[in-house]
């Protein structure tokens, strides 16, 4: 499909916007989720910058580069509802959770609450800092067919008690790509004085992100995903009240190497020689969305999402454990896959039909392996096409 009405009466060359990405000839894409390319601008941008340090370090590092990273901050700022001043660039959204679980002081007997439906690693992280603080981690199962706000929001929730010190709980999840109602669950927790540490990397763009609004402690997320800004490129939100005295899991110099006024960030910003041409060229991967139109963007990779859902229903015959409506699920959803006995899933062990939608049919679309369960999850993004889906259908149909 090149062209279709955006839903406002605007015609959308698709095939146009698919052309801004370089992607590699014959290979079917349906993997942002995991690792998002960026169009062509923003890895121009991103050499860019690369190219104004390597002309003269000496200028770049000392004299213009806290600068840049404040004001590419104010831009990133703008995208999600927070002040450019409590945001703060990483390479990841591992890399800010790791910051968040080294400052949380933990005591022996407190509760870190999270769902079953959260990132591995992000589960390695918060039962590391358990175990070395004789806390717990307290995993509260959701509702096996997720679809109310409400009715996700109170089973969570019901897994709160006076020992509960912190709630970690992903935006959008990473297995299921189930969209959650972390507003909810924010202004309970802080009815009870509860901090919240929300794991973001696949939010910032796929749904609507507004910080001010959703009122968490902590916000961490990847940007090299749903915003297409380069490799290497995230944030960490801090709320005001916990920037004070926050710890760099890095020790450098501390201070700004610009002698600029100290901020709580110096820690984080300067921690050795490094290149941040993928933190400066952020504002141009979500400029390049809204270019495009960020409800344009939302609304056509959900449809290809929708359009996914119901071709491998159509192969599976396996319901999906989300509602079919856009406040669960935006653009990437998971799909329930035949048992796979004798096969046990995990970091670093792919799916046989994983391996073979890659090996006979150039498909990169990963088999997660969650709860007992074996989901196909498909992202959707501009460079997609609902013939690629069908290409995916049709092998999914020989193979199962």
């Amino acid at each position: 499909m090149t062209a279709t009405d955006d839903g406002a009466g605007t015609r959308v060359d698709w095939e146009t916007i698919r052309r801004e990405w370089e992607l590699r000839p014959g290979v079917t894409y349906l993997n942002h989720g995991s690792f998002g390319p960026s169009p062509r601008s923003v890895i121009e941008a991103r050499e860019a910058w690369s190219r104004r340090l390597e002309a003269e370090p000496m200028d770049f590092f000392v004299r213009e580069m806290e600068a840049e990273l404040a004001t590419a901050a104010d831009e990133l700022g703008r995208f999600v509802g927070a002040a450019g001043e409590d945001l703060l660039f990483v390479p990841n959204a591992t890399f800010a959770m790791n910051i968040v679980a080294a400052n949380v002081r933990l005591r022996a007997g407190d509760q870190v609450l999270a769902t079953n439906h959260e990132y591995g690693s992000v589960m390695r992280i918060w039962r590391d800092a358990c175990r070395a603080a004789g806390a717990e981690l307290v995993v509260r199962r959701l509702p096996p067919f997720l679809d109310s706000d409400e009715e996700i929001a109170a089973t969570f929730l019901a897994g709160m008690t006076d020992k509960t010190r912190l709630i970690v709980v992903s935006h959008v999840t990473s297995p299921t790509a189930v969209a959650l109602p972390v507003e909810a669950i924010c202004k309970a927790a802080r009815a009870r004085g509860v901090q919240v540490c929300i794991d973001g990397p696949h939010a910032p763009a796929m749904v609507p992100v507004d910080l001010a609004a959703i009122g968490c402690d902590y916000y961490c997320a990847s940007l090299h995903k749903w915003v297409c800004a380069p490799f290497g490129s995230g944030f960490l939100y801090v709320a005001p009240k916990h920037q004070t005295g926050l710890r760099s899991p890095i020790t450098s110099w501390g201070g700004s190497i610009s002698g600029r006024e100290a901020t709580w960030k110096d820690e984080f910003t300067w921690f050795g020689t490094y290149d941040p041409a993928a933190f400066l060229a952020v504002p141009t991967a979500s400029r390049f969305l809204e270019d495009v139109g960020i409800e344009r963007f939302r609304g056509r990779t959900h449809d290809l999402a929708r359009y996914a859902r119901a071709k491998i229903l159509g192969v599976t015959q396996i319901e999906p454990i989300v509602a079919d409506t856009p406040a669960r699920y935006g653009s990437m959803i998971a799909l329930p896959l035949p048992r796979l006995d004798g096969f046990e899933g995990g970091h670093g062990r792919q799916d046989p039909l994983q391996l073979r939608l890659w090996q006979e049919d150039s498909i990169e679309v990963p088999v997660m392996h969650w709860g007992g369960q074996r989901l196909l999850r498909v992202s959707c993004h501009l460079y997609n096409r609902e013939d690629e889906i069908d290409r995916l259908a049709a092998a999914l149909r020989r193979m199962l």
